[in-house]
């Protein structure tokens, strides 16, 4: 995550994971959440600002769950089903699920039957939110599997050209295993910048970066100025002529992988609503895994290996930043925002649940 998103070191308090997993955990089973769901949630969220991908994590997200919940837009308790299935394939009813719960289950479905068949894939609708993709793809790495998934609904991105939102910043998440090396793992929203990092932006009072978002009738905004009251999220690239075509192809993709494939969902079925879709794809079935993996390792070594361009220190491939920050993390602890910091105080207090230790 770029410096510009990171809490400024005046403002940050440090929590250690565990301490953090407490607290998140016994507020997820205030909320209904089975114990077993409760702590797969909780990894699921925390592994996040484990990892330094903090848009994803306890920061944005946990305040907003527990605001669904209460208004009956979570189910804490989802009867989700198969609706349709083949020896590799399925689709799921998340019976509006946190997807932090149904998604992880999915994947070990997709992950069984690339065991037996070499591929599996599952798609899921009526769901809600994902939390951070490469979560769900990288379960696939201790199986020597490459894992991929997507999440996608809503409505706050503009098409290239759009004045008007019909898509969203649907992200894609791959997670390849390595050797020695740490595993590949990109996580990429079809926007241009990760809508949840808007709000850390506004949390920490700073401007918006160029090709960022864009004005509420559309148009690109191309300097940096204070975060807009009303916005929306600009495709990767901003403008056609960087590429934002890209950006809104792969909002696309996600859309008909995750919704038009599950239940044909699309547009304007409701803010929060989401559909999901995720694969593993069993490496012994297409090349011997030992070489894989060694090959992966030179792979990621000739990538990092780069000599950096005048003004850089370094050249890093996706995975390997968050991979170092998750031991620095393990070590020194997370940082959360002061205010967040506060959040917690003030719901533990109000719930009655485990209080943030720090």
């Amino acid at each position: 995550m770029l410096e510009h998103f990171h809490v400024p070191p005046e403002d940050e308090v440090r929590v250690m994971s565990a301490d953090l997993r407490r607290s998140v955990d016994s507020l997820f089973r205030k909320m209904g959440l089975s114990t077993d769901d409760a702590s797969l949630a909780t990894d699921a969220l925390v592994s996040a600002d484990d990892r330094g991908t903090d848009t994803h994590g306890v920061s944005n997200m946990m305040r907003r769950y527990i605001e669904m919940f209460g208004e009956g837009f979570l189910n804490p308790d989802p009867n989700w089903k198969i609706v349709r299935e083949s020896a590799t394939t399925a689709n799921i009813d998340c019976d509006a699920g946190l997807g932090l719960v149904v998604i992880p289950k999915a994947m070990e479905m997709a992950i069984e039957k690339a065991d037996r068949y070499g591929m599996g894939a599952i798609t899921m609708g009526n769901g809600r939110h994902a939390g951070m993709m490469a979560y769900h793809a990288m379960m696939a790495l201790p199986h020597d599997m490459i894992g991929y998934a997507i999440t996608a609904g809503g409505q706050n991105m503009v098409p290239t050209y759009g004045a008007e939102p019909r898509m969203a910043a649907n992200p894609h998440a791959w997670a390849v295993p390595t050797d020695e090396m740490p595993p590949f793992v990109l996580d990429i929203s079809s926007s241009s910048v990760a809508a949840n990092k808007i709000g850390l932006l506004r949390r920490m009072n700073k401007p918006t970066i160029p090709g960022l978002l864009a004005a509420a009738d559309g148009a690109p905004i191309m300097t940096e100025e204070v975060v807009p009251e009303h916005t929306w999220m600009l495709p990767t690239g901003a403008t056609r002529e960087m590429g934002s075509h890209k950006g809104y192809g792969l909002s696309v993709v996600a859309q008909v992988f995750g919704g038009i494939l599950s239940t044909g969902a699309f547009g304007e079925y409701g803010m929060g609503r989401m559909s999901h879709f995720v694969a593993a794809y069993k490496i012994d079935a297409f090349t011997d895994v030992a070489r894989f993996k060694s090959s992966m390792d030179d792979f990621m070594r000739y990538l990092a290996d780069t000599p950096p361009a005048p003004g850089n220190d370094r050249v890093y491939y996706a995975g390997q930043i968050e991979h170092e920050e998750a031991s620095e993390r393990a070590e020194n602890g997370i940082p959360l925002h002061r205010e967040v910091v506060e959040w917690f105080d003030s719901i533990s207090a109000e719930l009655g649940t485990e209080k943030l230790v720090r």
